[in-house]
C-alpha cells in the first residue's frame, strides 16, 4: 500500500466503519491518463449503490479538505466484488479454508498460476492445498494477485 492509500484508509474508515460498513482495502492507481481513487467496502448484507453512493457523499469533503491528492482523480466506491483480491493480512485470514486462485510473477515448477484451498500463511509464504491434496508453499512475494474464487 502506499503512503496516499494508508493515509487515505487511516482517513475515512471511521467514518465507513460507523456507517455500518467495512472498509475492505483503498487503491490509487493511474489508468492511462487519468488517477483513480477506489474505496472497496462491504457489509455482511451486501453492497448497492445506494450504499456506495452515501459513502461517496459521506467522504468527499472531508478528502477534499484533507487534500492528500494532488493530481486530479476520480472517486469510486465499490463493493469488494464476489471474488475479492486478498492483499492484506485480514483478508488471508478472513478467508483461511477458501478457494483461492494465485497468478505469479515468475513460475514454480514451471506453473505460473495456482489454484487450492489457503491453508495457513505467514509473512513470507502462504500454503494452499491443491485439488491431489497436495500442500504447495509460495512465496508472497512472489504473488501478483490473489483472489477468492467463487463457485458459480
Amino acid at each position: 500500500m502506499n503512503n496516499i492509500e494508508n493515509k487515505v484508509e487511516k482517513l475515512v474508515s471511521p467514518i465507513v466503519e460507523k456507517m455500518g460498513y467495512e472498509l475492505y482495502d483503498v487503491e490509487y492507481i493511474k489508468e492511462g491518463r487519468e488517477y483513480y481513487l477506489r474505496i472497496y467496502i462491504e457489509n455482511q448484507d451486501g453492497i448497492s449503490l445506494e450504499d456506495c453512493e452515501k459513502v461517496s457523499n459521506a467522504i468527499t469533503d472531508i478528502l477534499d479538505k484533507e487534500d492528500y491528492i494532488k493530481e486530479q482523480y476520480f472517486l469510486e466506491v465499490s463493493s469488494t466484488g464476489i471474488e475479492k483480491t486478498l492483499k492484506k493480512d485480514k483478508h488471508y485470514k478472513a478467508n483461511i479454508g477458501a478457494k483461492v486462485q494465485i497468478k505469479l510473477f515468475k513460475p514454480v515448477n514451471k506453473i505460473k498460476q495456482y489454484q487450492g484451498i489457503l491453508k495457513e500463511f505467514t509473512e513470507d509464504e502462504i500454503i494452499i492445498e491443491n485439488e491431489k491434496k497436495e500442500d504447495i508453499q509460495l512465496e508472497r512475494k512472489n504473488i501478483a494477485q490473489i483472489k477468492t474464487v467463487y463457485n458459480w
